[in-house]
């Protein structure tokens, strides 16, 4: 089997595992095996090791060079950053309730990162539709949240 197939190959799967990570390394990598591909159906009698080098030095360079630039363009300042599959980086985030909002035997409904998720109040208290709220935790799928400005239980009996 020619080395570029493999190269080829190798691609493939860090493509698949940046894909499921989300972690912005795995296309460098990938990046670096597709360059040691090109190189070696190009220059088939190459040696392996030449190969290998070229790529993890084309990886390097993505995420040295290449890699802090991306990031920082794809954080917009103070925002959180929503992340996909993890659910706690929704804890802090601002959502509009789209119903009236109660306890965990009245939940309703938040429009949060462009879709609709369950929600129940975290102090027991109804919260009307259109009331801007903030998430306080994830159980689960359901989200936990407070009207804005609202005082946090600790904060307002001196707890904590």
């Amino acid at each position: 089997m020619p080395l570029y197939v493999f190269w080829g190959a190798a691609t493939l799967a860090l493509l698949v595992l940046e894909l499921a990570s989300t972690t912005f390394f795995a296309i460098f990598l990938a990046a670096g095996t597709f360059v040691a591909g090109i190189f070696a159906f190009l220059v088939p009698d190459s040696p392996w090791w030449a190969q290998a080098i070229l790529a993890i030095v084309v990886a390097m360079a993505g995420v040295i060079l290449v890699r802090p630039f991306v990031s920082k363009r794809l954080h917009h300042g103070n925002e959180h950053p929503l992340t996909p599959g993890v659910h706690g980086g929704f804890v802090g985030q601002r959502a509009l309730p789209l119903d009236e909002i109660g306890d965990e035997l009245h939940p309703g409904h938040v429009r949060l990162a462009g879709e609709t998720w369950l929600a129940v109040s975290e102090a027991h208290q109804t919260i009307p539709a259109g009331t801007p709220v903030e998430v306080t935790a994830v159980r689960g799928t359901t989200m936990v949240v407070r009207p804005i400005g609202a005082i946090a239980p600790s904060a307002a009996t001196g707890e904590g």
